[in-house]
């Protein structure tokens, strides 16, 4: 079962621009295209990498379910209410806090992570949801904010890093699949745009020379190249070439680094605990690159716009959810990341708590939640609170800003603080906001 959108908006359609624009942007299609707008950094993805990385460094993941996940099914249950639906709640391992019964694997975890209740972004437009809780920003006509990976990739990036430092996983493009066209660098530049990984599958351009005959015309090649840039840049050096040539000389270094993206390294008792789903599979790589050191990682999943059938539908994509995203929880806890990486699930909103006549739910900004959990964040904290049939929110109103800084916060960026680009200075997060500091260990 798939859900067809019933609000038809325009973020859950493929155009052809679109689609030009994600598979041929740049130089030379979609390998070359996602490596030019979303390089960014240099670090060697080795054990000694992902050693450093646990001593001090400091990595973002994010779990994104688009469509607008139901706050009534998973973190704020009201059952046996007008609103609350047919689901019951359990215990979770945290005293007193219940889940809906669809994440009995996630509530295993809880002791792992925190929930923020209390959301109130007073929005219910999906592409604009998706630009609110990705940068923290109202969205305005004319404006333009860096996306939290593009963020916390100019902040996070280590000294030499050679993969790129802001990651998306996701399935192929197509219908409803836009959502890389939201992962802005702004301002910040294309060094920190994301490079979008479909379908588990590496970069495009991850294949280097067939022999060694080809190996050693590779190099002359790239010599020449290099020497023509040299004599071009003494004489009219630019923003565009520099950008051009950093995202050129790292998708060469890209190449030496293809396993990093092969879930099919992981052993096959690995690959069996995260399940066949595509869910499961992209779970699975994000652990695999976080543990190469990858500053941001985001993972995707799609289609929790349920204005028709709201329940069986988030049986269906809450089974798909719970097991690999549990898993990944607790094998970065056993592994050591789970210290240095900050976990995020959120949605562009949440869904209404009234039932529609269709059985359905729809677009919801008022009252919902997130979850958030490891590095600087509270375990088994809960912030906030709804009152009894989930209408409103009666305790510690918090929006996308206050999330944003928290989420920096919690991996030890000053979110007060400033980026200067070209001689400007930017701030880092919206300065009207604050972060939760309750929610922050």
């Amino acid at each position: 079962m798939r859900c067809r959108y019933a609000c038809g908006s325009a973020e859950h359609e493929l155009g052809r621009r679109a689609f030009l624009r994600q598979s041929g942007r740049g130089v030379a299609g979609m390998g070359l295209a996602g490596l030019v707008s979303g390089l960014g950094g240099m670090v060697t993805g080795t054990p000694a990498v992902a050693d450093a990385m646990r001593r001090g460094g400091k990595q973002i993941l994010n779990i994104f379910l688009h469509g607008g996940v139901s706050q009534l099914e998973t973190w704020d249950p009201k059952p046996n209410t007008d609103t609350g639906g047919p689901f019951r709640t359990i215990a979770t391992t945290v005293p007193g806090l219940h889940l809906c019964e669809l994440l009995p694997c996630t509530a295993r975890q809880m002791h792992r992570l925190a929930v923020v209740r209390s959301l109130d972004t007073k929005n219910g437009d999906h592409a604009r949801g998706v630009v609110e809780m990705t940068t923290g920003r109202k969205q305005m006509p004319g404006a333009d904010f860096p996306h939290l990976g593009a963020v916390s990739a100019k902040a996070l990036l280590p000294d030499s890093f050679s993969l790129p430092a802001h990651i998306l996983i996701r399935s192929s493009p197509g219908k409803r699949n836009v959502e890389s066209e939201f992962h802005k660098a702004a301002y910040l530049g294309p060094r920190f745009a994301s490079m979008a990984i479909y379908d588990c599958k590496p970069p495009q351009l991850a294949t280097g020379p067939t022999s060694s005959a080809d190996g050693n015309l590779d190099q002359l090649r790239n010599d020449l190249r290099r020497s023509l840039n040299q004599r071009f840049a003494g004489r009219r050096r630019t923003a565009d070439t520099e950008a051009y040539n950093f995202t050129f000389d790292q998708a060469r270094d890209l190449l030496a680094q293809s396993d990093v993206f092969r879930i099919e390294r992981e052993s096959m008792a690995d690959q069996e605990r995260y399940g066949g789903s595509e869910f499961g599979r992209h779970c699975l790589l994000a652990r695999r690159l976080l543990e190469h050191g990858v500053p941001y990682v985001q993972v995707n999943h799609a289609d929790y716009d349920t204005h028709h059938e709201n329940f069986d539908f988030h049986i269906e994509q809450l089974g798909e959810f719970d097991q690999p995203f549990a898993r990944l929880v607790e094998d970065l806890a056993e592994r050591g990341l789970l210290e240095t990486t900050v976990v995020c699930v959120m949605s562009e909103f949440g869904r209404t708590p009234k039932i529609n006549k269709t059985y359905g739910r729809d677009h919801w900004g008022t009252a919902w939640s997130v979850v958030m959990g490891g590095a600087g964040v509270q375990p088994a904290a809960v912030i906030g609170r709804t009152n009894a049939n989930g209408t409103q929110v009666t305790d510690r109103e918090v929006d996308h800003g206050h999330i944003f800084h928290t989420i920096l916060r919690a991996v030890g960026v000053d979110s007060g603080g400033e980026f200067q680009v070209g001689g400007r200075s930017f701030p880092i997060a919206d300065p009207a906001r604050k972060p939760i500091e309750e929610l922050l260990a």
